[in-house]
């Protein structure tokens, strides 16, 4: 399993580190931590943007 630091996560998405922290605790993206820092599971990163692009497919397709 790969872990990703919450700044790769932030490249990935193309959003500030304070947003993907914002996510981590408000409990939307899962993340362990590792001392004084975060460590984002690779496949949890995935499935959350997949969730969030799905969601807004699903949304524009309602009459």
């Amino acid at each position: 399993m790969a872990f990703l630091t919450v700044a790769e996560v932030a490249s990935v998405m193309r959003v500030s580190k304070m947003t993907v922290y914002r996510l981590v605790h408000s409990g939307q993206l899962p993340a362990i931590r590792v001392g004084r820092s975060f460590r984002v599971p690779e496949q949890a990163l995935h499935q959350y943007l997949y969730g969030s692009y799905m969601g807004s497919i699903e949304s524009t397709d309602r009459p």
